[in-house]
């Protein structure tokens, strides 16, 4: 294996073990319809704040989501390196592989 070959492996290793939970593949899911803070999604999918926070930073550190601040609150939103050129947001493009999101 080349190395670029093994980095592209590592890159895709990583995001998907940041999907690995349910919960992150819902938020995932939940920000095909636009930003949300830590809360909203929090209520969204019926977890507590603190876990769906530890879940967003995994996303976060694995480049599946991206974070704005608009005063005292981040919004999360979904990659758009990801989402392809198109805004596919039924699928993530990892390049190595893609995610299917379905309906």
């Amino acid at each position: 294996m080349s190395d670029v070959e093994r980095v592209e492996a590592e890159r895709c290793a990583v995001f998907m073990k940041a999907l690995v939970y349910v919960s992150r593949i819902q938020i995932v899911k939940a920000l095909r319809t636009g930003p949300a803070t830590v809360s909203d999604l929090a209520d969204l999918l019926e977890i507590d704040v603190t876990t769906a926070s530890h879940h967003l930073r995994v996303l976060f550190h694995a480049a599946i989501t991206l974070t704005e601040r608009d005063g005292k609150y981040i919004y999360y939103s979904l990659n758009p390196d990801l989402t392809g050129a198109k805004r596919r947001l039924d699928e993530l493009n990892f390049g190595c592989c893609k995610l299917d999101l379905g309906p």
